[in-house]
């Protein structure tokens, strides 16, 4: 067994089949932000399967803080990580 090193917070998006539609660019936008923040070591950015809340597609989830946040927009990226991260 091999211990990973992992951040300390992660930003799950869902990548069912309707958030899926968005979710490419999602994470892009959510892996370049964090980058130009200089957070890119403290938060790790990964694809979930469906979350089942389809109807908030794009959906978002911040971990440890278990917060959850549909219909999330490119443009909002920036106030998500700056409110919440």
């Amino acid at each position: 067994m091999k211990k990973l090193d992992a951040a300390g917070k992660v930003i799950f998006i869902c990548d069912g089949k309707k958030c899926g539609n968005y979710s490419k660019e999602i994470r892009k936008g959510f892996k370049v932000e964090l980058k130009d923040c200089g957070l890119k070591k403290e938060v790790d950015v990964v694809r979930m399967t469906c979350s089942d809340n389809c109807k908030h597609a794009p959906v978002i989830s911040i971990q440890p803080k278990n917060l959850w946040i549909g219909e999330v927009q490119e443009k909002e990226i920036s106030r998500i990580i700056k409110d919440y991260i």
